[in-house]
């Protein structure tokens, strides 16, 4: 091959620069294991200490040690699919739960366990849409609130796809329905709502705009996340066709980055689904057995017929997300998410009552995380505020956004005097 095109052996195939080349030595001073533990302490004590009032799509929850505990047995703990049901009989049994819990909670009759992110299961849900609706035309509409980071990624994804994507109003915080239904038409292929919004916002039309997308053959989508859904309306009994977000909001640590991507559906979509499913069959014996089915990658079948190449595999992640929600329980879940609708409540007002500031900024009911009006320049604000020990969103001129969890509730008291002193 090396002849053929041209080169004498592989290095020539790259071009690295010489500084950062490997000569064969890493020149890095051998050190005990004690050397390197205060080595690395010394330089994570370099970190800010910062207590994060953080939320838009990363939402920290305590993950019980039990979580750790089980899903770092050697049984589980390898980033490897599982092909082979022979040898995998307890894995795959653990993530049909997981989509069992999800099918559950979004009254979908489907649910697979092989999405990136929140932001990569929105662009999944638009090309499912652009190949399962008549619709003529190539619009996938959302919110004008949409985050930053999870429009890029949709739009990559239509770009390639050839579709357009498009924002319709939000009014006061949650969608503007009557202006939704202006711009509906033929050339709309989905529409995708939240609930909660990137805001907090609890969406209260949902149905309303469920229905105006059936009424133009358009899917409905709907963002949620999977301790969310645990107390809102089934997104089935709204009319989502799909239902994408982040399953991640429980049994991971929040690293603002890496997630795990909720992926639901109606049945009559099965065939269509990106990644992976887990389905129960029978083995020889009659007894019943998990395998992988319905896997719609480019190398599993004809490339023609293929869904999406979605690869990287998230079964570990999935499971912890499983393990977490079996762990609190249906009452432990709803317990939980109360909290965070109490806490939201209670941290708002009492930023209210401070001077220069208004909270929340939307009058509706809140999940977690809600917006703060205030007089000050917004950015300067939150620059203090970290200088205080604090992190918040400043999301406008004079828009700053706070989300509030089971993991940072106990340092309520000091965001709201930290809030005081810097205005």
């Amino acid at each position: 091959m090396l002849e053929t095109i041209g080169v004498e052996r592989e290095a020539d195939l790259f071009d690295i620069p010489g500084p950062v080349a490997f000569d064969g030595e890493l020149d890095i001073p051998a050190r005990s294991e004690r050397a390197v533990r205060e080595e690395l302490s010394r330089t994570f004590a370099r970190n800010d200490d910062l207590v994060e009032f953080l939320g838009r799509g990363h939402y920290a929850h305590y993950v019980p040690s039990v979580v750790d505990h089980l899903a770092d047995r050697s049984e589980f703990l390898t980033s490897y699919t599982q092909y082979q049901p022979e040898i995998a009989q307890g894995f795959l049994q653990a993530l049909f739960e997981y989509q069992s819990i999800l099918v559950e909670l979004t009254g979908l009759g489907v649910a697979n366990c092989s999405m990136y992110d929140a932001a990569t299961a929105l662009a999944e849900a638009a090309t499912l849409a652009d190949r399962t609706r008549s619709a003529d035309g190539n619009v996938v509409l959302v919110p004008d609130h949409l985050r930053e980071g999870k429009r890029a990624v949709l739009e990559g994804y239509c770009d390639g796809a050839s579709l357009a994507v498009e924002s319709y109003p939000m009014d006061d915080g949650i969608a503007d329905v009557d202006a939704l239904a202006e711009r509906l038409g033929e050339d709309v292929v989905m529409v995708y709502a939240e609930n909660p919004t990137v805001r907090g916002c609890i969406e209260e039309r949902l149905a309303a705009i469920g229905d105006l997308a059936a009424d133009d053959d358009a899917l409905f989508v709907l963002g949620s996340d999977v301790l969310a859904l645990s107390v809102l309306r089934e997104p089935a009994s709204v009319g989502a066709d799909v239902v994408v977000g982040d399953a991640g909001a429980l049994g991971l640590p929040v690293a603002d980055g890496m997630g795990l991507g909720l992926f639901a559906c109606r049945e009559a979509f099965l065939r269509q689904v990106p990644g992976r499913l887990v389905g129960a069959s029978e083995d020889a014996a009659g007894d019943r057995a998990y395998t992988l089915t319905l896997q719609t990658r480019e190398q599993h079948i004809r490339k023609q017929r293929a869904t999406s190449n979605i690869c990287t595999n998230q079964a570990w992640v999935a499971l912890r997300a499983a393990m977490h929600a079996t762990h609190l329980g249906p009452d432990g879940l709803v317990d939980l998410a109360n909290r965070c609708v109490r806490d939201a409540g209670r941290l708002a007002e009492r930023i209210d009552d401070l001077t220069g500031y208004k909270a929340p900024v939307h009058d509706r009911h809140h999940f977690r995380e809600f917006a703060i009006r205030c007089d000050q320049p917004a950015p300067a604000l939150a620059n203090d505020l970290e200088a205080e020990g604090f992190a918040v969103h400043a999301i406008d001129d004079h828009l700053l956004q706070a989300c509030v969890t089971d993991e940072n509730a106990r340092a309520m008291d000091g965001l709201v005097a930290a809030l005081e002193e810097v205005a």
